[in-house]
């Protein structure tokens, strides 16, 4: 179904893996894992088409369905229903049966009757693709992921990201595909949707690959595991599941460590032998040949790996500001007669913490976009306080330049700062050498997070807006993230479905979307984080 041979893949001068070969046979339930930056993103954009390879060669056999973290695919003006359904050709036929239905009316009879026999043949063609069995099934299929009929009869070009990735992702699952390659599915995912997704894939009968940092939904689901590794640049394949590849990399580790740390003793014995027979000339050839064994003690061993290095963040020392540096009165917002939110009021304070909180849809990431001046809202105003400094970090990336390299977009986040600074943040953020010289385009969601989160502290705010901050990142960056947060002395407004995130945050207040509701913050509402 999916076979790769001698793959390689290289980012400008970097070798991101080399040498790769496997097969992905219907079953098969993978789990691609690695740090942020090992390539993992990059390796499924090739193995989907979107990406050619440096050398090797991929072959894909029948049905792929590819989500990946930024889908921007789609006519723009089509409902998010037809969009799903034509997954498997029959949201075009449906409209068509729909628009030829009302042509029937026609006071033409010419026209009547060609409307008549165009749908008749739609119709046949719908129903020998099982189209009213399979318009249920993808109903349901969008009903578990949280897309209610007002979202499925909107046009995509209306829907927030997170509503557009859920239609991609109802999309793939509704495609019956052969192989599904996803890159982190559970990404804008109520805790219900998630649990959901986790016994669809568990069912899957198909070829699966997947990235995640939802530790339950990779434990439960994959049987293999491939791990990418960013210092030796290969794919360690571990046919096996979560559980028992976590036990085995660890015994893998400890072996090699073992290993080498006997030759690294052997052979420092042998040099320092070496180093006292190459001072007599009749006992040089003896010398040359311990040396020449220490070397091939050394080079005989499995590279042990280099710890993972981790982004070491600090959100920045808020510029001076005054009392109360956001206020925003009567904001709503609409699309079309798809009301989002109406008279919503909210006064941000130097310093204070603000969680927001509502169902998918609510219009959470709307309000972040009105408050950071992205977005206009429909009535009402946005008051600037003195002194306010805002840092929007959006969940789709929206303010990295994808034309612009990694260190022009750090340079333009801040007017005063100088390349030499700039690099230095930037690698306090693992983005060192020629990595600030490639195009933000290029890189993986957890990349974006990691540039997107520097420009932040570089800028000086004393006003966040975090929309979904640890969403993309592994273990480690969202710790260093969530310590991060805990320590920031300015104000944040903040979207997360990560209830980890909002207890570091430590709110004082709730806005509750779409109503505008506004209260203290209580244990009570903590519960809801996961389900909003």
């Amino acid at each position: 179904m999916l076979a790769v041979h001698d793959l390689e893949i290289r980012v400008g001068a970097r070798t991101l893996m080399s040498g790769v070969t496997f097969r992905v046979q219907p079953g098969d339930k993978i789990g691609l894992v690695g740090r942020n930056g090992a390539g993992k993103t990059t390796l499924t954009k090739v193995l989907a088409g979107d990406l050619l390879p440096s050398d090797g060669r991929v072959e894909r056999s029948d049905d792929l369905g590819y989500l990946p973290q930024d889908p921007r695919t789609g006519d723009p003006e089509m409902l998010a229903r037809t969009r799903i359904l034509d997954a498997r050709g029959l949201g075009s036929l449906a409209i068509g049966m729909r628009e030829a239905s009302e042509q029937m009316a026609s006071d033409d009879a010419d026209a009547a009757a060609k409307a008549m026999r165009r749908y008749g043949n739609l119709t046949e063609r719908f129903e020998s693709l099982g189209g009213y069995s399979a318009e249920a099934e993808a109903a349901s299929i969008a009903h578990n992921l949280s897309l209610p009929d007002r979202i499925l009869d909107q046009p995509l070009k209306t829907l927030s990201g997170g509503q557009r990735r859920r239609i991609e992702l109802a999309r793939i699952l509704f495609s019956d595909a052969d192989t599904m390659i996803l890159d982190e599915p559970t990404n804008h995912l109520d805790a219900d949707s998630v649990v959901w997704l986790r016994e669809f894939l568990k069912g899957y009968k198909g070829g699966l690959i997947v990235i995640s940092h939802d530790v339950e939904l990779v434990g439960e689901t994959v049987n293999r595991v491939f791990y990418l590794d960013a210092n030796r640049q290969v794919i360690d394949i571990y046919n096996m599941g979560w559980r028992a590849y976590q036990l085995q990399r660890a015994a893998d580790e400890e072996r090699r460590k073992k290993e080498r740390a006997n030759a690294e003793k052997k052979a420092s014995a042998l040099q320092a032998q070496a180093a006292k027979f190459g001072a007599k000339a009749t006992k040089a050839a003896a010398a040359h040949q311990m040396v020449a064994r220490a070397e091939r003690l050394l080079s005989g061993l499995d590279e042990v790996r280099q710890e993972d290095r981790v982004a070491k963040l600090r959100f920045p020392t808020p510029a001076a500001c005054g009392r109360t540096p956001l206020m925003a009165s009567d904001l709503s917002k609409s699309y079309g007669s798809l009301e989002i939110f109406t008279a919503v009021d909210l006064a941000i304070d130097r310093g204070s913490k603000v969680v927001v909180i509502g169902l998918n849809g609510a219009g959470k990431t709307t309000l972040l976009r009105i408050l950071g001046g992205i977005d206009v809202p429909d009535t009402g105003q946005i008051e600037p306080g003195h002194g306010l400094r805002i840092g929007y970090y959006a969940q789709e990336h929206e303010t990295i330049d994808v034309a612009r390299s990694v260190l022009q977009n750090m340079v333009s986040s801040s007017p005063n700062l100088t390349e030499t600074e700039a690099r230095k943040v930037l690698g306090s953020f693992l983005f060192t050498g020629d990595d600030v010289h490639k195009p933000a385009g290029v890189l993986s969601g957890g990349e974006k997070t990691r540039l997107a989160l520097a420009m932040i502290v570089v800028s000086g705010a004393n006003v966040l807006l975090l929309d979904e901050p640890t969403n993309n990142l592994d273990p480690a960056s969202r710790e260093q993230i969530l310590d991060a947060l805990a320590h920031y002395e300015g104000a944040v407004v903040l979207v997360s479905h990560d209830p980890g995130a909002v207890e570091a945050l430590n709110p004082e207040r709730v806005l509750i979307l779409p109503d505008g509701v506004e209260d203290h913050w209580n244990a009570d509402y903590a519960e809801l984080i996961a389900l909003a």
